[in-house]
């Protein structure tokens, strides 16, 4: 991810940044599974991923990429990129966890997202703030509100005995180091 081009600067664009760092870190711990011989784990923490970017891909494409269209802008590399987010969910959802290939399969299309995600923060990004007019970002605004960031979202809280937030239980299981029984 750039840091020089002024795209963080933007609000709706940090968020998509924030949404790629955000994808790029599930698919850090997806990996991680794959390497402990843990291919349900994978594949549920792939789930987790796996919604986090069907929420992010709306808002890409019904804003900044819409914008971008709207503007008729950059738009053989919106074109691929939307091609590549339905490429992204086929794969998806043609994985077997019980087939050999399958820590194969998650790998590659984890590599096919981080250079898909590199290829939003180098391009269309930085197009997108030197390009959009006060018209496109109020379609890049309105995606924003109708579907808010992922990043939002409270998160679950832990049910009885289930660890939450660095290994420390609701009270049902060990009692953390320093805290009193």
């Amino acid at each position: 991810m750039c840091e020089y081009c002024g795209c963080r600067e933007v609000p709706a664009i940090a968020e998509l940044m924030d949404e790629h760092t955000a994808l790029a870190d599930e698919g850090h711990y997806v990996r991680q599974a794959l390497g402990a011989g843990d291919c349900r784990g994978a594949m549920h923490l792939l789930s987790g991923l796996v919604a986090h970017l069907d929420r992010h891909v709306r808002r890409e494409e019904a804003g900044i990429f819409l914008a971008m269209r709207d503007e008729d802008e950059f738009i053989d590399e919106i074109e691929a990129l939307e091609a590549e987010h339905r490429d992204l969910a086929a794969v998806v959802a043609a994985l077997d966890v019980d087939a050999t290939s399958f820590a194969a399969d998650v790998s590659q299309l984890l590599d096919d997202l981080d250079t898909h995600v590199e290829r939003e923060d180098l391009g269309i990004f930085p197009v997108s703030v030197v390009t959009l007019g006060a018209t496109g970002w109020a379609t890049v605004d309105k995606a924003r509100r109708s579907s808010p960031s992922f990043l939002l979202d409270v998160p679950p809280q832990p049910t009885q005995g289930e660890p939450h937030a660095e290994g420390i239980t609701d009270g049902s299981g060990p009692t953390p180091p320093g805290s009193r029984g």
